[in-house]
């Protein structure tokens, strides 16, 4: 199995993935975070039984096949997710820049404009890799995703973990409750077949 490679596109600015388990080329549609509620787990992967403190999910969509983010959802290609597990250590430099932006958005509904940023900033050195097909990891949980799970963590330190469990699951007009969690726990198998690298 080949590696993979993130390539930005200064002409449009667009960032692709391609390559590794890939047929075509997948256009970058978000990045997001999964987290819990204290440093011990967070991650909605676990390697052999393992859980780390949270996730980072960069989510691309089959921009070859299919002619909108929606339609590739639906098919068993559509989608490719990397996922990079986040682990306790230094403060990551790379992710202050996502961080000192959440007060801007913390109350639910909130949008803050946010340019000039490279998502492969944030992966890690070796790009080792674990793979699967599977499902979303949030409702309607569609059958779609080709995971691709980086196997080396990026280090974030607690304060930056704390910044996220700040975040409001409310609105502006509705009593503040923090998001404290919002990872789906590790699921079985069922038959499917990880490979890596």
């Amino acid at each position: 199995m080949n590696y993979f490679f993130t390539l930005v596109s200064i002409e449009t600015g667009m960032s692709v993935l391609t390559g590794g388990p890939l047929s075509g080329t997948y256009r970058l549609r978000q990045i997001h975070f999964h987290w819990g509620s204290n440093d011990e787990a967070g991650s909605e992967h676990a390697v052999d039984g393992m859980k780390y403190a949270a996730e980072l999910h960069v989510v691309h969509w089959n921009a070859e096949k299919y002619s909108s983010f929606v339609e590739a959802a639906r098919q068993s290609d559509g989608l490719a997710v990397m996922a990079v597990f986040l682990k306790i250590g230094e403060c990551n430099p790379q992710l202050k820049k996502i961080t000192d932006r959440l007060d801007t958005i913390r109350i639910k509904g909130k949008k803050a404009l946010f340019t000039n940023f490279d998502p492969s900033c944030l992966l890690p050195k070796s790009l080792d890799y674990w793979t699967y097909f599977g499902s979303l990891t949030v409702p309607p949980l569609l059958e779609s995703v080709i995971w691709i799970v980086l196997r080396e963590p990026i280090s974030v330190c607690s304060e930056q973990l704390a910044k996220f469990r700040s975040l409001l699951s409310t609105a502006e007009d509705e009593v503040a409750c923090c998001l404290l969690r919002n990872f789906r726990p590790p699921q079985p198998l069922r038959g499917r077949e990880v490979r890596r690298n």
